[in-house]
């Protein structure tokens, strides 16, 4: 089979879309599937030809600029974009698989239209929740009537979508959107994780060893509601004043994060290390705390709970969209409300009660590999398959069938 993927996102830009990217092209090519990515380029000194040599797959970038109220992201232009795309769609494809809803998304319609080919895209993003966070200064109300309008018209454009949890199916059934739809999470390659070495990231960058910590994994953006677990921390610092906060990321928030620690009188507590390798620091980060905390409200998928469960931690969390699929009937969390002191006090449970943090630590990898990437892509290569003419269909098929035995 052959995929041609295309997104406004992708590394050395981190974020959940390109994990998931990532992660679907990873098993993709473990089936002997053909790929290709279009993407923006981020510039020379970005880390992209790391990114790009160690892909396995060939990644077209396009010129791009810069998004002003948003720096960390790219908008590609749009002719560079056009004929990037009429040089890839002579390569021959069976399908597409758009990411994003943007310039990827209007190439998706164009190669559609000229070459018969079926778009299938993923809808990563609650935008509804999201855009605000960007706008602030313009009308809520507005704001929510824009991005539902906006969804309403961009997925009736492509033949089928991929939905990352059940939450997000039900908002989209509520805006009216028609187009058939699967809900297939992600998930995460387990093979990734399991180790790591907490003791000595901490001494690496002078954490002390005999101090209890929270650790979180996110990027460092308004939507992520970062704000909320300092606040957090601040109140359960009243009862463990010895209680430290690992961040693990980065972002356009972080700046205003540090200072909002600072503000709150956490400096000596809250530690920041901006983005970390996923494939060996990010591994001892994980390990580093005893505790990871997360709540964000804008999840689709909830990735980093998968990752965190992986790696054996204990977790407190809001239960919010893609967290809330992740979390349900989960063994290995705390699920808190999305209230300061309800928050902090899930936090207190497993700080004064080490056998019940012990308990849920000891679970979590059991809990993870319900959420196996090698599990739930099948579901998405039978989704492929479904869109392609039956001969077509039915080699792949069989295919895949030959490699599981």
């Amino acid at each position: 089979m052959r995929v041609l993927m295309l997104s406004d996102v992708y590394f050395p830009r981190v974020n959940g879309v390109s994990t998931s990217i990532r992660t679907f092209c990873q098993w993709l090519l473990a089936q002997g599937c053909e790929l290709c990515l279009i993407a923006p380029d981020y510039g020379a000194d970005s880390g992209q030809q790391q990114v790009d040599a160690s892909a396995g797959f060939p990644i077209v970038r396009v010129p791009a600029r810069v998004i002003p109220f948003d720096p960390e992201d790219r908008l590609m232009r749009r002719r560079a974009l056009r004929r990037a795309g009429e040089d890839v769609a002579a390569q021959g494809w069976d399908l597409i698989h758009c990411h994003t809803p943007f310039r990827a998304h209007q190439l998706a319609l164009q190669l559609r239209k000229q070459h018969g080919l079926r778009v299938v895209e993923t809808y990563h993003t609650y935008f509804e929740q999201y855009i605000a966070h960007y706008l602030p200064w313009a009308p809520a109300a507005w704001l929510r009537r824009f991005a539902r309008w906006a969804s309403r018209r961009l997925c009736s454009d492509v033949d089928h979508l991929i939905v990352p949890s059940e939450q997000m199916s039900e908002v989209l059934l509520g805006y009216g959107i028609a187009t058939p739809h699967t809900v297939i999470p992600t998930g995460i390659d387990l093979s990734e994780f399991g180790r790591g070495d907490g003791r000595a990231f901490r001494r690496s960058r002078g954490v002390p060893d005999d101090r209890p910590a929270l650790v979180t994994v996110s990027r460092l953006a308004r939507e992520k509601n970062i704000d909320f677990l300092l606040e957090v921390l601040a109140k359960v610092r009243a009862q463990h004043p010895e209680l430290l906060f690992l961040i693990a990321g980065e972002g356009p928030d972080a700046g205003r994060l540090r200072e909002l620690s600072q503000q709150l009188g956490l400096a000596a507590n809250v530690h920041f290390f901006g983005n970390l390798d996923r494939r060996s620091s990010l591994l001892d980060a994980y390990r580093a705390g005893d505790i990871f905390v997360f709540a964000s409200p804008t999840e689709t998928q909830g990735l980093v709970l998968i990752e965190a469960m992986a790696q054996g931690l204990p977790i407190v969390s809001t239960a919010v969209m893609g967290t809330a699929t992740v979390l349900r009937d989960c063994p290995a969390a705390l699920i808190a409300e999305q209230d300061v002191g309800d928050f902090a006090a899930k936090i207190d449970t497993l700080l004064t009660q080490p056998e019940l943090r012990a308990q849920l630590a000891a679970v979590s990898p059991a809990a993870a590999r319900l959420w196996s990437s090698d599990e739930l892509m099948r579901r998405v290569w039978l989704l492929y398959c479904s869109l392609l003419p039956e001969s077509r269909a039915a080699g792949t098929t069989a295919a895949l069938s030959a490699e599981s035995r």
